[in-house]
């Protein structure tokens, strides 16, 4: 029988440490609080400024490609059919990648970056119906780039930008590491912008406010909601750039992208958003809708869809 987690150790997400503060004992006789779930709204196909969609891109945090395959994860990639799909925690080496995906004829443009030390380790994709004028690895400053955490590809009137932004981890043992991160990333981001405008998409491992997770009295000190990494996306949006979800959906609560495997976590939405689509201002007028797909399995995380006018 496997051994009972100590009372403040936290259910982890892949190498993270974004786990959920141990619930409170039901009093005997008290029923159970029914969870409260959420309804992904029907799609908005129209920008601010009336214009019609013409760009969908899906972002997902799968937790391990080959598994995510098993589990039928391009069932739902081939109905939800955006026209650019980003992957991240691929934990797989280029060599090693399922036919299933490398021949996908829906998107005969695809790229890959995987962790140089560890094999099996973070890791994204991305795969384009049409092709990028450009792609490139990493933000140019090796202690990150070696973990294969970032791909950009550069398009007419805009960048994309994909990430897995490295955790905290357990213990916070790499939080001094990842604030550095948020700085070299910020001026990476900031960087392209003055270029041309970009969106940045996928697993920041970040619950930027209260409403952002079920639980943040129990979560202050847990990888994902501490005070730095917080205020290292207030940051990001500072420099110029807006959370798609929020600015569209500013009150919405119980909109999750992330639950624990444990604890029956997804089936009671104790969950967490840290998966985002964050916008330069210049693509805000053209933003239709920023959409949590919570109910598509496969992974710890469900997939996020963005539409925009470009």
């Amino acid at each position: 029988m496997p051994k009972r987690a100590k009372k403040n150790e936290e259910a982890v997400d892949g190498e993270t440490g974004n786990g959920t503060a141990p619930a409170k004992k039901e009093k005997k006789g008290k029923e159970p609080e029914a969870p409260i779930l959420y309804e992904d709204p029907p799609d908005k196909t129209t920008s601010k400024d009336g214009r019609a969609a013409n760009m969908k891109i899906t972002s997902w945090n799968v937790d391990g490609l080959r598994a995510w395959v098993k589990k039928n994860g391009l069932d739902w990639v081939r109905k939800e059919d955006p026209d650019i799909l980003c992957l991240q925690e691929t934990k797989c080496a280029e060599k090693a990648l399922p036919s299933d995906i490398t021949e996908m004829p829906e998107y005969p443009h695809k790229y890959w970056a995987g962790s140089e030390d560890k094999e099996g380790y973070s890791g994204v994709a991305m795969l384009c119906k049409t092709e990028p004028l450009n792609v490139t690895y990493g933000i140019g400053k090796e202690e990150h780039d070696k973990e294969g955490r970032v791909i950009t590809a550069e398009f007419p009137t805009f960048f994309l930008v994909t990430a897995y932004v490295p955790n905290a981890s357990r213990g916070l043992v790499r939080l001094d590491y990842r604030k550095t991160w948020d700085v070299d990333f910020r001026a990476y981001l900031s960087g392209l912008d003055q270029r041309k405008p970009l969106v940045l998409c996928g697993d920041l491992n970040v619950a930027h406010q209260e409403i952002d997770l079920k639980n943040p009295k129990g979560n202050r000190k847990n990888a994902g909601f501490t005070p730095e990494e917080r205020e290292g996306f207030t940051q990001l949006l500072e420099a110029g750039f807006t959370d798609s979800f929020r600015d569209l959906y500013p009150e919405q609560a119980n909109a999750y992208t992330f639950w624990t495997y444990m604890m029956n976590s997804r089936a009671k939405n104790v969950g967490w958003r840290l998966d985002y689509f964050v916008l330069s201002a210049a693509l805000l007028p053209g933003l239709c809708d920023s959409k949590i797909r919570n109910t598509a399995m496969g992974s710890d995380h469900c997939p996020i869809t963005l539409l925009l006018a470009v």
